[in-house]
């Protein structure tokens, strides 16, 4: 086997593991959504509508342990910019005046309008307490990078009854499946047009083996957090 070969196959199963924590991320949320009882936020103007968790980042969007009850001070959500559903991705684009609408059960839905967006760095700390009814959208920023941490800031508006919502229909279950089928469908092209003829059999090989890995996650999934190492490379 050339050199060449052994690069290629290393860079597979590199790239593999950033696959697998998505397929992983994306399979696992199905089964964390069918909990109808979890909170939703809804940001129609950036594209979010998905449940909310209260155990880890690497589950989505997450509510800060410190957070208070909507309406009774002061909730921090972080998300992710990149990799894990990047539901955060496009946190960038929100303005003053946009709505963020939490769907909280037993309580209804309540609309924060967002008054404030400012970048600091990783260290920042936001003061808590019951003293203001104040929503935090925390994410990383630039994108790719956690140099800095961008924050949106809103304020309570209104608080109305809770309407029925449609984020367990969320299209974003079949991410995981599409995630498994691409990489084989191009894992297999890459195979059959690889230079060296004699390691063409090896590169299908390891495309075979990790796209089964792949396909076994979607179907008997496992937590994203056993993945959490990738973060120290900076996604």
């Amino acid at each position: 086997m050339k050199i060449q070969t052994v690069v290629v196959i290393i860079a597979i199963a590199f790239l593999s593991l950033y696959a697998m924590q998505e397929v992983s991320y994306f399979s696992s949320k199905i089964q964390i959504e069918k909990n109808l009882s979890s909170p939703i936020v809804s940001i129609p103007d950036i594209g979010v509508n998905e449940k909310v968790n209260f155990e880890s980042l690497n589950q989505g969007i997450l509510v800060d342990e410190l957070s208070s009850e909507p309406g009774k001070g002061k909730i921090i959500l972080h998300g992710h910019r990149t990799l894990l559903g990047s539901p955060f991705l496009r946190l960038n684009e929100l303005q003053v005046g946009d709505v963020i609408t939490l769907q909280w059960p037993e309580l209804g839905e309540v609309n924060y309008t967002v008054n404030d967006t400012y970048i600091v760095s990783p260290s920042h700390t936001i003061p808590m307490g019951n003293d203001s009814n104040t929503i935090y959208l925390i994410t990383c920023d630039p994108i790719g990078s956690t140099a800095n941490r961008l924050i949106i800031e809103g304020n309570i508006s209104n608080i109305g009854p809770l309407k029925e919502s449609t984020a367990h229909n969320n299209p974003q279950e079949y991410y995981g499946l599409i995630i498994a089928i691409a990489f084989l469908g191009i894992g297999l092209l890459f195979s059959y047009f690889y230079p060296i003829k004699e390691d063409k059999i090896i590169v299908l090989a390891t495309v075979i083996v990790i796209s089964i890995i792949l396909f076994g996650i979607y179907l008997f999934p496992v937590s994203p957090d056993n993945f959490e190492f990738l973060s120290y490379l900076g996604f």
